[in-house]
């Protein structure tokens, strides 16, 4: 008889165990006839955990989840078909498994999250020599060095940074030093994040998962400009809802991504570029 292998019990902290509600979402969406996206690693993973994930896999977040995957799947694959040998930094990882889904054999890419989530990302993901895991907080300039002093790390290269799904978990002070951090080590480069417009956090206790969770949201903008204000080292590119996309499948969501005043409080995708460093040039007396 073949001995089932089991995984320890998980011990998340609140905003880490946030990242249980996209991996169920695309398990269970790999797994539908006419499944959207396909995510064979969400479906492993979720067989192997020991935890009841049904509460977090509800309509919304269903919805928001998948619409929120394809269109950042979309968005990070046109840039790397841009620039295919680029270095894709992705912060508060999770048990994302984006670089599977747009990889092109030449990219160089590495995961960073907290300890906690990052031992139970290691369960199911090693390190390659294009793939690295990294475990830090994005606050702590030690990422950057990490991510620098890797051999596969070609500083010259494009930088596209992926943010999902932190933002909002941040005071507007750690949101300002996030970015700080990153402007000031990787100008020029391109940044992929999600946006959660200001009169939602406040709802954190009624939201249909995070509400599982006791995580808090702390931070809203309703649009990019304000980040550009708090961070002007960021220059917006581009800003679309997810109701973009959530409209296409369903009845609600089309509803929801129609009525006026309803169809403002979605996240949004916000593309935006870190402004080159230029010098100031030393004038000769």
């Amino acid at each position: 008889m073949n001995e089932q292998k089991h995984t320890p019990p998980l011990q998340l902290g609140a905003i880490q165990e946030t990242m249980l509600i996209p991996v169920t979402i695309k398990a269970t969406e790999t797994q539908r006839k006419n499944a959207r996206i396909k995510d064979y690693t969400a479906v492993k993973i979720l067989e192997t955990l020991q935890c009841d994930t049904s509460k977090y896999d509800k309509f919304m977040s269903h919805e928001g989840v998948i619409a929120r995957t394809i269109m950042f799947d979309r968005e990070a694959a046109s840039f790397i078909a841009a620039h295919p040998d680029c270095t894709v930094l992705n912060l508060a990882c999770g048990l994302d498994d984006r670089f599977s889904r747009v990889d092109n054999g030449t990219i160089r890419w590495f995961d960073l999250d907290l300890a906690d989530s990052m031992a139970v990302r290691r369960q199911f993901f090693s390190d390659t020599d294009r793939r690295k895991m990294l475990t830090g907080s994005v606050l702590d300039t030690a990422w950057v060095s990490a991510v620098k002093s890797f051999g596969n790390y070609k500083g010259h290269s494009c930088v596209l940074i992926i943010i999902e799904g932190l933002l909002m978990y941040l005071t507007e002070a750690e949101v300002k030093k996030t970015f700080d951090i990153i402007a000031d080590s990787f100008p020029g480069a391109r940044i992929i994040t999600e946006l959660m417009c200001r009169a939602v956090t406040g709802f954190s206790k009624h939201h249909d998962t995070v509400k599982h969770t006791g995580a808090v949201f702390r931070w809203g903008i309703d649009n990019g400009t304000e980040l550009e204000e708090l961070c002007p080292k960021l220059q917006l590119l581009k800003e679309e809802s997810f109701n973009l996309e959530m409209s296409k499948y369903t009845f609600r969501g089309w509803l929801f991504g129609n009525l006026p005043k309803f169809k403002q409080l979605n996240n949004r995708l916000a593309v935006f570029e870190v402004k080159a460093y230029s010098p100031t040039p030393t004038v000769s007396v």
